[in-house]
């Protein structure tokens, strides 16, 4: 029998009294969850809820993409042998926004996002035709079976 894998979890809310109502859908202990679902490997991570001017400025300068995004994962394993280690940077208005243009509730939005840049922050990635296929199929698998639909299913 394989044990779980060990999480160390920050989490932080500067945007928490702007966007009471988030902090609400994300307890601490349903964060976890949904991160160990994704896990492949035990990890450190840190996931911080910000405003739209500090993600725009993150997306900016690490991107060279100047809008606010969903999430931001920065990774920092430089080898395969490496812990799994990373920051999850989650806009609240653009989480928001998109989970409302898209019919979705807030926190099942929030948990594919969470799944999304904790598979980023072990290395999957979207840049090709084949990697965005298995990452979207390994997302699709852990959002059923924490209870979700496809997030890549539109509701109609």
């Amino acid at each position: 029998m394989t044990r779980p894998h060990k999480l160390a979890l920050t989490m932080q809310f500067p945007a928490a009294k702007a966007y009471p109502s988030h902090k609400a859908v994300l307890p601490r202990a349903t964060v976890v969850r949904w991160i160990k679902a994704s896990l492949f490997a035990d990890a450190e991570l840190t996931i911080r809820f910000v405003e739209e001017d500090e993600g725009r400025t993150l997306n900016r300068t690490y991107r060279q993409k100047d809008y606010a995004t969903n999430v931001l994962t920065f990774a920092y394993a430089e080898s395969e042998d490496d812990p799994v280690a990373g920051d999850l940077i989650l806009c609240c208005p653009v989480v928001e926004k998109e989970a409302a243009e898209q019919g979705k509730p807030l926190a099942a939005h929030y948990a594919h996002l969470i799944v999304h840049g904790t598979l980023h922050a072990q290395g999957y990635d979207h840049e090709d035709e084949t990697e965005a296929t298995e990452m979207e199929s390994i997302e699709t698998d852990i959002m059923r079976a924490l209870g979700f639909s496809d997030p890549y299913v539109p509701i109609p």
